[in-house]
């Protein structure tokens, strides 16, 4: 609320009677606050308001003009209410309905106070319980608003419309719908009602849209309708949905549209909602549907009426999948005949809804293709035939794209088993003659959709695996295949990187013998000199063992197919392979985690499980876990060689998979593995130079860390709390074993005293390295939760630390050292004893302190008395992010004291210190309460004004910022009566003018184009880094008001209405056969536009026989001759242009170096020599392109042609004459007078 309030109070001086008025009234109010010492609550603004609003009809001031009182009221108590405790308004209610209730006619002729009083009763609304709700004065308000609803008037409407939507989504507490939703629907039927008949009533509102005519009017019924319909009862849908369907005979295209789009709504809530509001009409509505086709020719019916269709055939299968059944057939050929149309969003129509009848197909309709036979007529053998044909037909031409999406969706929904005993689905059984001619398709040469061609295929993969579609559609990749003149289709194997039903031992059987071949090839290659083959076969094995993780995912065959001999060929791969390390992995952690994921579903869908995705059964999961367990003591054993032959960069994947593995270990497998590498940690320890190895075993530590018992993890806190480990030379030791400490203790599994092992750290920072303070920072913080409330002298001691460590080089370091602050200034906060006998430098007879955030603000105040002023600095930056931290918990004298202790420090010439002051001020600004800052303002202002014109630093952009948020928040008048000296104001006045300049120059581009999205920092997701740096200041940097104008040149809108047409290309080698493989011969314009690579190879010469590009030595390119000119330019001109230019530079008598000065001549020669011929072969004379064209002068048309005469300054001619008009449109300040100046 302050903020909105905030925006209102500067308008005081506003030249526009609607903004000053409100600000004066707020005024007025906040003065009488002042003077009766009143909190500005929203209760009290809300009572001032009532109040007020009370007297004044009373007074009969009910004017609604601009600048009246009325209004600005009804402004104000509309931004307030909704920040008004609803106890407040249930008890005002009888008295704000007296007043407000009645001003609704004479409100309905001005829009402005009556979208007030709208926004202001949907505070009231929402307030209400169950019981008021009942009052009549209240039931006729909401009636006032529900007419409102079709007002001609669109911001009315738009508000009136979301009064309702909003009352209906909150109902009161203990309803689930609201008690007006029932009148809502009803008076929404009998309008909708009216609609369709042409009898709806004109609108009460006197204004120029009162003449609208009903079609317009339902549209807006229909916009209203839209949102508000899933808070409708659900026995009020069937009528709705009735009236709908008749609302297009009215002929309007909008408004059938709009229709369809509603009754598509309507059914897509019913399905994923689960409601059954609209599933008993569904046959009458698809009758209805299907009785009143569109034209195909109708753009802009046809879309939304075919999407009713598949939404209500979708709704209709969850509802009755066997009558959906039924009407299958007939409503996909209704669909299908739609496309053939040219326009788009018909057909990308026609695919969705498709695509959402492919999900109708029940099993029934299934078994009665297969068992019918390939020659059969079954309705979904027909389509198939029919998807088969289109193919091949022109008429589907231009719905290639949307057809391929189309036999996509067909084949992912055609997944389900025929017969659960046997792993055959319907698309293996139905759909692979298609599938394969799609293949066919992808491969030949003029096919421009192949994209979609590969995500038809990679649907295949998917659902019926690569054992049966490679049987299908062989890869041809091996060198026999390319002798048979088979086309190869390599394209197929980056989809087997997706979880498939094909089995682990196909890929033993088929993929591995396949690579090993290839390994060959590429090495006789490579031993041969070939380098391109042996790259391609090296691509070829690379992209097959990409595939491997496909199989991993919870094959049933693993106790068969992971046999001794694979798993040594996966290990020898891991180890000698690096560019087949990754798949390899990725697959060995599909293979835990899926097995994992389906065990855990013990409660599978029943419905689900004929699905072919899931291909074991939760207990064959178990199985394959237990049998992997088996295998975990040898895998560990590979994967720690592997981790530890990898560079660090390289092993956060290996890391990953022995994280997947442990956690499927039994405890005396990982006990037994963090045995070894405990042992290889303590003695790569005892060796001096052998950090890389202590750093590796601290990797693994970590990764085994969550596995450990209690008792390991006691010896391992202890093993790395030592000075070998946090004092190692090696910068990675000690960071990891910091993250180990860290990591223990999060866990929670360590029981340390932590009074001890502060006292450890505190001795073992001496050798602290800089790259380990952010490991340390964390530590810190973890062990300060654990620290007994009566051992709080603990504190003091890390406040120095953690307060430098707000000035690390490292972000990461800093926010770490932040977040000890935060975690120390919380531990204070609750509560505790600070023994100050227990601090160094303290008398042991000293008093104990309670432990509070306001002591723990002056500890840390404490280094503001700093020796040096990185330390002074790092403080002032400490106690900023502790302010904002606990601004809620701090009190006022405290903040009062922070404020003015800092505000000392803007005198400081230390520009680090500076810095951080203005960095808290920035702060303090925008967190502290105003009441506190007003105070301190004239103080503030004229020392932050001696800081606004430093350009160090960016101090002066610093400061105009800090003044654009202190004006925000104070008003003008408040911050620039605290400047004191004139020539300091100056600044502020330049603040103020800048700042309207901005806004209009806002203004003027809003007017010429839509409004775009204010430029800003990016949110960090740090509150306080948000604060401090987040935003900018709204206006320019420069002093100088630059108009940069948008270049003309850049491309402009798109033509409308200019159809992309589908092409076919002609092959004057081959005749064009119309009736069969047209899909390779389509093309299109933007097709052809595209530049294609290798197109610049068509401009050398090719050799005949082997079509390679033959380059001539002897020739030189015009590269190489423009060059050589260049440099021959150069060579002559080096030493001229050296003492000439303005870059250029001379020595005097005494070696001395004197540049150049910058004059116009000089800068005038410069252009005229850069001007010079540009093109290389010098023909003719480049003019300046970039010279203005002269303007004629007044009077050149009367000029003399060929007299000389006199010429005067300026060109003019004296004795020429023109027309009393043409000279008085001259402007200037010199301008030529009607009698002249001579």
């Amino acid at each position: 609320m302050e903020e909105a309030l905030a925006k209102i109070r500067p308008h005081t001086t506003s030249n526009l009677a609607h903004q000053k008025a409100p600000a004066n009234l707020l005024q007025a109010l906040e003065s009488t606050f002042q003077e009766k010492h009143t909190d500005r609550t929203p209760t009290a603004y809300f009572a001032a308001l009532i109040t007020t609003l009370d007297g004044c009809i009373q007074k009969k001031e009910t004017s609604l003009g601009d600048g009246d009182v009325l209004p600005a009221e009804l402004y104000l108590l509309a931004l307030v209410a909704p920040f008004v405790p609803p106890p407040v308004i249930q008890t005002n209610l009888n008295t704000l309905l007296s007043l407000t209730a009645p001003l609704f006619p004479a409100l309905m002729a001005h829009a402005p106070p009556l979208r007030s009083q709208l926004t202001l009763y949907n505070a009231v609304f929402r307030s209400l319980d169950k019981s008021q709700l009942d009052i009549s004065a209240v039931r006729q308000s909401f009636a006032s608003i529900l007419q409102l609803c079709l007002d001609p008037r669109p911001k009315v409407r738009k508000k009136a419309a979301d009064i309702v939507k909003d009352v209906l989504s909150f109902p009161p507490s203990p309803l689930i719908r609201h008690p007006y939703a029932q009148r809502v629907a009803e008076w929404a039927h009998i309008a909708l009602q009216q609609a369709s008949t042409g009898a709806l009533p004109k609108s009460k509102s006197s204004g120029k849209g009162s003449d609208t005519s009903a079609a317009e009017t339902a549209i807006h019924l229909l916009a209203f309708l839209r949102p508000v319909l899933p808070n409708l009862p659900l026995d009020a849908i069937p009528p709705i949905t009735t009236t709908l369907l008749t609302l297009p005979r009215l002929g309007n295209p909008y408004l059938s549209q709009a229709a369809y789009s509603i009754l598509s709504d309507l059914f897509t809530a019913s399905t994923t909602t689960g409601t059954a509001s609209a599933i008993e009409q569904i046959p009458a509505v698809l009758n209805a549907v299907l009785e009143s086709p569109p034209a195909k020719a109708d753009n802009s019916i046809s879309p939304s009426w075919i999407r009713v269709l598949g939404d209500a055939m979708f709704a209709y299968h969850v509802a009755d999948a066997s009558a959906c059944a039924a009407e299958f057939n007939k409503v996909w050929k209704t669909v299908w005949s739609y496309f053939e149309t040219k326009h788009p969003p018909t057909r990308k129509a026609v695919a969705e809804s498709l695509a959402l009848l492919t999900r109708c197909i029940t099993p029934s309709i299934v078994k009665d293709s297969i068992s019918d036979g390939e020659a059969g007529k079954s309705p979904l053998r027909s389509i198939i035939s029919q998807i088969t044909k289109a193919l091949d037909s022109l008429a589907f031409a231009s719905a290639m794209q949307e057809l391929l999406s189309v036999i996509s969706a067909l084949i992912s929904n055609l997944g389900v088993r025929v017969d659960p005993a046997k792993s055959t689905t319907a698309t293996e059984a139905l759909l692979m003659p298609l599938v394969s001619k799609i293949a066919d398709l992808r491969v030949q040469k003029g096919f421009e959709h192949k994209e979609a061609a590969d995500a038809v295929l990679s649907t295949a993969m998917r659902v019926v695996g690569p054992a049966v579609l490679l049987a299908t559609i062989p890869l041809n990749l091996e060198p026999s295949d390319r002798q048979a003149g088979k086309e190869p289709r390599a394209f197929l194997l980056p989809m087997l990187n997706q979880p498939h039903p094909s089995l682990l031992g196909h890929f033993v059987s088929y993929f591995v013998p396949m690579s090993e071949r290839m390994f060959n090839l590429q090495q006789k290659a490579d031993s041969e000199g070939r380098q391109s083959e042996a790259k391609v076969w090296s691509v070829l094995v690379a992209q097959i063992w990409t595939g491997f993780a496909g199989y991993c995912h919870a094959p049933s065959d693993i106790k068969t197919a992971l046999t001794p001999a694979f798993s040594q060929l996966l290990s020898q791969l891991l180890y000698s392979q690096p560019d087949l390390r990754p798949p390899v992995l990725r697959g060995l952690k599909a293979l835990i985690e899926s097995n994992k994921i389906i065990a855990s579903q013990v409660d599978i869908d029943m419905g689900e499980s004929s699905r072919s995705d899931s291909t074991i059964t939760p207990e064959q999961a178990s199985q394959n876990l237990t049998f992997l367990k088996t295998q975990v003591e040898s895998w560990f054993a590979v994967f720690f060689n592997v981790f530890g032959s990898v560079d660090r960069d390289n092993r956060g994947m290996v890391g990953d998979v022995i994280s997947v593995w442990a956690g499927l270990a039994e405890k005396q497998d990982i006990a037994k593995a963090y045995r070894k590498v405990v042992d290889l940690f303590r003695q790569s320890l005892q060796q001096s130079d052998n950090g890389n190895t202590t750093a590796m075993t601290q990797d693994l530590l970590i990764l085994l860390l969550p596995f450990l018992d209690a008792q390991d993890v006691a010896a391992l806190f202890s093993t790395c709390l030592v000075q070998e480990v946090l004092c190692h030379k090696d910068n990675g030791v000690q960071k990891r074993g910091y993250k180990i400490l860290a990591k223990l203790l999060e866990n929670g599994k360590v029981e340390e005293d932590a009074l001890q092992t502060f006292q450890r750290l505190d001795e073992l920072a001496v050798g602290l390295a800089p790259a380990a303070k952010k490991d340390r920072f964390i530590l810190l913080s973890l062990l300060i939760l654990r620290v007994p409330s009566e051992s709080l002298h603990i504190i003091p001691s890390l406040i120095p630390e953690a307060v430098l460590g707000t000035k690390e080089p490292s972000e990461k370091a800093r926010s770490a050292a932040f977040e000890l602050i935060v975690a120390m200034g919380q531990k204070m906060s609750q509560g505790g004893v600070v023994k100050r006998s227990m601090l160094d430098g303290m008398d042991e007879d000293g008093a104990e302190a309670q432990a509070s955030i306001n002591e723990y603000m002056t500890m840390v105040a404490g280094g503001l008395a700093g020796a040096s002023p990185h330390m002074i600095s790092a403080t002032v930056t400490a106690v900023s992010r502790l302010v904002f931290e606990f601004r809620e918990s701090i009190d006022a004298q405290m903040q009062t004291e922070i404020f003015t202790t800092l505000l000392v420090f803007l005198s400081s010439a230390n520009r680090e210190i500076i810095k951080s002051t203005l960095g808290y001020i920035k702060l303090a600004i925008h967190t502290l309460p105003i009441e506190l800052l007003r105070p301190h303002l004239k103080e503030l202002v004229p020392a932050l004004l001696a800081w606004s014109h430093d350009h160090k630093n960016h101090f002066k952009a610093k400061v105009r910022h800090i003044f654009e948020r202190m004006i925000r928040r104070f008003g003008w008048n408040d911050v620039y009566q605290a400047a004191g000296e004139d020539q300091a104001a100056k600044v502020l006045v330049n603040i103020k003018k800048r700042k309207e300049r901005a806004k209009r120059k806002r203004a003027r581009e809003d007017d010429g184009e839509e409004e775009e999205a204010t430029k800003g920092k990016v949110p960090t997701g740090d509150a306080f880094e948000d604060v401090l740096y987040g935003s900018e200041s709204e206006l320019d940097d420069s002093d100088e008001d630059e108009q940069v104008s948008r270049p003309t040149g850049m491309a402009g809108p798109k033509r409308k209405g200019v159809e992309q047409g589908v092409r076919l290309r002609v092959d004057d080698d081959e005749p064009m056969d119309l009736l069969q493989g047209v899909a390779s011969r389509l093309t299109n314009v933007q097709a052809n536009r595209r530049r294609k690579p290798g197109q610049d190879a068509g401009r050398f010469k090719t050799d005949a026989d082997t079509g390679k590009i033959v380059i001539n030595e002897d020739e030189e390119s015009d590269i190489e001759v423009s060059s050589r000119k260049a440099a021959k330019d150069v060579a002559g001109s080096a030493y001229r242009e050296s003492m000439t230019s303005v870059d250029g530079f001379t020595r005097g008598p005494n070696g001395r170096i004197k540049f150049n000065k910058d004059t116009k001549k000089r800068r005038r020669e410069n252009e005229d020599e850069d001007g010079d011929v540009e093109m290389a072969d010098g023909a003719a004379t480049a003019t300046k392109k970039n010279k203005r064209p002269m303007e004629p002068k007044l009077g050149h048309e009367f000029k003399a042609k060929r007299a000389g005469g006199d010429v005067k300054k300026g060109g003019v001619d004296p004795y020429a004459y023109m027309s009393l008009s043409q000279a008085a449109k001259k402007k200037g300040r010199n301008r030529t007078g009607i009698a002249g100046k001579h």
